[in-house]
């Protein structure tokens, strides 16, 4: 973005106080920064999974820090022993994300690595990540940053930030976006929180269905072998194990033919 169009500016919305004043006042105390706040905190109360919310984020940060030109925003989150998230404000940002993950190295996954803030002025000049600068450039983007999201947990995420116009993030646009990512870590970890605890109900609940398909059927062999309960479940492994089926699914099954439906279980609401 040019001088004339400052991304600070476009947050406070105002050209009466200077490019200092409204790194300040957009991130910290004045009415834009309780608004960033505002709009990060509907993304939470539309009870949505994680990726929805990052999508979300992506959207409201693209919406944000777009002055006069567009800016792209896309967002990476890797969690420990779970799918790798990716999150874009538009379609062209996904595929710039998509790209970057191909070549395995770029600005947001430098970020995300090293937990700093990367910045690109131009990316026509810039020599680091050749093949993903050269991807870019024919994307009609001129300036990158990229700023970590610090989560607090064994996940590592970062956002990107693409325009067409170069060196469009100085001094003062990055430390705006910089202020603005701290607030929207803060409430990414919330999302991740209440995203594992979904999860693990998800998972509690999932378990105990299956646990009550097994239990019945165990009744049923008791019943129709006169024999005890460790004896029946042994029965049903062995049918697993010779069917090559799992032993919920094959729980099911015998549970279905007798009963004539399948087994549920009840959850007080």
């Amino acid at each position: 973005m040019s001088t004339e169009s400052k991304l600070s500016d476009h947050i406070l919305e105002t050209d009466t106080q200077t490019v200092d004043d409204a790194v300040l006042d957009a991130i910290d105390t004045d009415a834009a920064g309780l608004d960033a706040s505002a709009d990060l905190q509907v993304l939470l109360e539309q009870d949505t999974d994680i990726s929805s919310f990052l999508q979300g984020l992506a959207q409201v940060s693209s919406e944000r820090f777009s002055g006069t030109q567009p800016v792209l925003c896309s967002i990476i989150l890797d969690r420990s022993k779970r799918n790798v998230v990716v999150a874009a404000s538009s379609p062209e940002a996904a595929r710039l994300d998509e790209v970057q993950a191909g070549f395995d190295e770029g600005p947001c996954l430098e970020a995300q690595r090293t937990n700093t803030v990367i910045s690109v002025s131009d990316v026509r000049s810039e020599r680091r990540w050749p093949g993903y600068m050269a991807a870019v450039r024919e994307f009609g983007m001129r300036s990158v940053l990229a700023l970590p999201l610090t989560l607090r947990s064994e996940s590592a995420a970062a956002m990107n930030l693409y325009t067409s116009t170069p060196e469009a993030f100085g001094p003062a646009e990055i430390e705006a976006a910089r202020r603005y990512a701290e607030l929207a870590s803060k409430v990414g970890v919330i999302a991740l929180r209440l995203a594992a605890y979904s999860e693990n109900v998800e998972h509690l609940r999932a378990a105990m269905e299956s646990r009550t398909a097994i239990d019945i059927a165990i009744g049923v062999v008791m019943a129709q072998n006169r024999c005890t309960q460790e004896e029946a479940f042994a029965i049903l492994r062995k049918a697993s194990s010779h069917r090559n089926v799992k032993l919920r699914t094959l729980a099911e099954e015998l549970v279905a033919t007798v009963g004539r439906q399948s087994a549920s279980t009840v959850f007080d609401t």
